[in-house]
């Protein structure tokens, strides 16, 4: 892909996201917690930031990923909070066990 194509596809995403992000619901962090915020879905990937206690987060799409244990169950779900960044969603209060939003797109 030419550089002047993977800024346009950057771009695109950019503005898809920031339309997305008026009918996006906010879910809560479990209390106590700071959680870290992945660039990937799974605990391997390198931490890009750490959310503080009391956080509330967009989700924007769902992924599989790494298994993960947390308080509110044990789940291979990843929350994409934002272009590049992904929380384990087994710390995020969703009110389900399952996929609430759509599927990420590779």
């Amino acid at each position: 892909m030419s550089v002047d194509r993977a800024d346009r596809v950057e771009e695109d995403a950019a503005v898809t996201m920031a339309a997305a992000t008026a009918s996006v619901p906010y879910y809560p962090v479990a209390p106590g917690v700071r959680l870290n915020v992945r660039s990937g879905p799974g605990t391997s990937y390198p931490i890009v930031k750490v959310l503080p206690e009391g956080s509330r987060v967009a989700i924007y799409c769902q992924t599989p990923g790494t298994r993960v244990t947390g308080p509110y169950g044990t789940s291979s779900i990843w929350d994409n909070i934002a272009s590049g960044e992904y929380v384990a969603d087994a710390y995020v209060r969703t009110g389900s066990d399952g996929y609430i939003r759509p599927r990420c797109s590779s």
